[in-house]
């Protein structure tokens, strides 16, 4: 008969666990020194600043000092919670992240897959260079060249376009263009980059699958079917729940850059809010309370479509 493990008292288990640590401490010091910068980076930069949560249940003043400021419990929330400008700019979020997962996350899925079937060596090398070298650029940069190649005097689309015998468009300060330009911005900017992580799990791929299935007379298309995508599937589930997961944080910088009083309307998101009412008008305990809010959505809508991924594919963060 096997003998039943014995449940041991908890003082028990720590001490042995102690032991353990000080045992792998005494071994590999070494180890343990390399990780020392990076754990007191995460303490320093995004453990202790979690005390800064308790100004969104505060009346926060700047010359409060760092702990000062009267509770007032859930009146932030509730404020933002009831202002006009809420319903607008949680819809402005929701749309143009929906719209960047739904048009930005299939693009490097192809591509990679595309160029992972081009047999010229230095033809893949010449695509993946440029497709992914915009991803060096400077958002600052890449939102002034969409300034200079969308302007109604001098752009290159409109003088294109008026050498075709069309009219010349104020692309900027139409509100109906402001999502197609900020979602072709992104495509052009990153989408090649975005392909390196699939490429690198497409080269992880068998050879002999695809031998096995040339053999038994599938076509390319089939290959990349029922081999290749399979193989990535794991990686896009994962890279779709990290993109799902932060859907409330969708890219302040260049809607900022790309806002003007006209398309206020349609750009105005979560991100761009909370800086113009937290730094530019003092407003911290209501955007603490803002970010709060946004954190805990993110969170629980994360959670939410890990535990479907699970039971669908079998894959997830957790």
């Amino acid at each position: 008969m096997n003998a039943q493990p014995l449940d041991l008292p908890a003082d028990v288990t720590r001490m042995r666990r102690r032991s353990v640590l000080v045992k792998a401490l005494r071994k590999h010091p070494q180890l343990y020194l390399l990780l020392l910068p990076a754990a007191l980076y995460f303490v320093l930069f995004h453990y202790v600043p979690l005390y800064g949560i308790t100004l969104a249940f505060k009346d926060y003043r700047i010359g409060d000092g760092l702990l000062g400021g009267g509770w007032v419990g859930w009146e932030n929330f509730q404020l933002f919670l009831t202002r006009p400008v809420f319903m607008q700019i949680l819809t402005n979020t929701l749309l143009i992240s929906a719209c960047e997962i739904v048009v930005t996350f299939p693009l490097p899925i192809l591509l990679a897959l595309m160029l992972n079937e081009v047999g010229n060596a230095r033809f893949r090398k010449a695509v993946q260079t440029i497709t992914y070298a915009p991803h060096f650029i400077s958002i600052v940069v890449v939102v002034g060249m969409v300034n200079l190649f969308l302007s109604p005097t001098s752009g290159a689309v409109n003088n294109a376009m008026a050498a075709l015998g069309m009219e010349r468009v104020n692309f900027l300060l139409d509100p109906d263009n402001f999502l197609p330009v900020y979602l072709l911005s992104i495509v052009w900017q990153h989408t090649g980059w975005n392909a390196i992580i699939y490429l690198a799990a497409l080269a992880g791929v068998n050879p002999e699958l695809h031998e096995a299935a040339t053999i038994d007379g599938a076509g390319k298309l089939q290959r990349i079917r029922f081999i290749n995508v399979p193989a990535i599937l794991p990686t896009i589930v994962i890279l779709l729940l990290l993109n799902c997961g932060h859907i409330l944080n969708v890219g302040f910088e260049r809607i900022f850059l790309m806002q003007n009083q006209v398309n206020l309307g349609v750009s105005e998101v979560i991100q761009t809010y909370v800086y113009k009412s937290g730094i530019l008008n003092g407003e911290f305990s209501y955007t603490a309370a803002i970010g709060l809010f946004n954190s805990v959505v993110n969170f629980i809508l994360l959670v939410l479509l890990n535990s479907a991924a699970k039971r669908v594919s079998q894959t997830g963060l957790w």
